[in-house]
Formats: C-alpha cells, sequence, structure tokens
C-alpha cells in the first residue's frame, strides 16, 4: 500500500508543478475571470486545492484547524505555497511507517465535529481530491483562451518516469 502512495503523492506534485508553471505567467485578469465552476474563477479553485492539501496534512500530523490557510493571502495566490504543502504531502507519505497507513487519523472538521478515518482513506481521498479540481483548471484555462497546457494524466506521468 505505501508503495503505491508514495507514487500517487509524487504524482500530486508532479502534477500540481506543471498547473503551477502555466498559473505563474498568467495575467490576473486570467486567474480571476468568472468561470462557471465548482469555484468561480482559477485563483479560487486553485485556494481550494491548496487549503485542503494543508488541511489535511496538518489533521494527519495530529492538528485540526479553525478556518481556511487561503484566508490570510487576500486576492495574491500562493502559488509557491501551494507547491511548498504538495512538497510536504509528499515528505509525509514517504516517511510514515508502513503500519501506520491503517492506523487512524482523528481530526476534527472546521465547524469542529470529530471523525475518525484510517490515513490510507485520507491520503487518497486527497490525491483523488487534487485531481479532480486540477481537472476542472485546466478546463478553467481552456475556457479563458490558454491554448497550450501540459498533460497532467497519472498515465502521462508513469510513462514519463
Amino acid at each position: 500500500m505505501k508503495n503505491l502512495l508514495v507514487k500517487y503523492a509524487a504524482y500530486n506534485l508532479w502534477a500540481n508543478e506543471r498547473i503551477a508553471k502555466v498559473l505563474k505567467e498568467l495575467d490576473t485578469t486570467v486567474l480571476d475571470k468568472e468561470i462557471p465552476s465548482s469555484f468561480n474563477s482559477i485563483r479560487k479553485t486553485v485556494f481550494h486545492i491548496w487549503d485542503a492539501e494543508f488541511i489535511w496534512l496538518q489533521r494527519l500530523n495530529g492538528h485540526s484547524l479553525t478556518d481556511w490557510p487561503s484566508k490570510q493571502y487576500g486576492a495574491a495566490t500562493p502559488i509557491d505555497k501551494f507547491l511548498e504543502t504538495s512538497q510536504a504531502f509528499k515528505e509525509f507519505v514517504e516517511q510514515l511507517p508502513e503500519a501506520d497507513f491503517t492506523g487512524n487519523c482523528t481530526y476534527k472538521n472546521l465547524k469542529g465535529d470529530e471523525y475518525h478515518n484510517p490515513r490510507n482513506e485520507v491520503v487518497q481521498h486527497i490525491f483523488n481530491h487534487s485531481t479532480f479540481h486540477r481537472g476542472q483548471i485546466v478546463t478553467m484555462l481552456r475556457n479563458a483562451g490558454v491554448a497550450e497546457l501540459p498533460s497532467t494524466d497519472f498515465i502521462y506521468y508513469t510513462r514519463s518516469k
């Protein structure tokens, strides 16, 4: 199980780096353009991915947050923070002992409700969540007129390694 999750953690970082490279080249008007999706702009979608990865990493480390980390950044897009968190998530998965993946992660959501989930399910959830929203970013970028986009497919990642 650990080997697969380590591979997914590396893939998640790789895919986020590919998207971040495109995002860093965009004008703020494109990042903030209203485009129908789960979150109505590319910036808000990036914030959401970063928030989720950061919050879940904190929970896996025994800390429950009470607010979204991106609130402190206002209109700025924390691309570097986004990538730092993905790197930290990868390192967490690499360093977690195999036996600990099946142990429970006890945490509180932002409302203060307590939950218990096996760590491996939490890790799988965050990578699935990030992949889903990266796909939305790609669609939003295309709708905003960005034609040159890198592949972020898992199979493309495996072929390139």
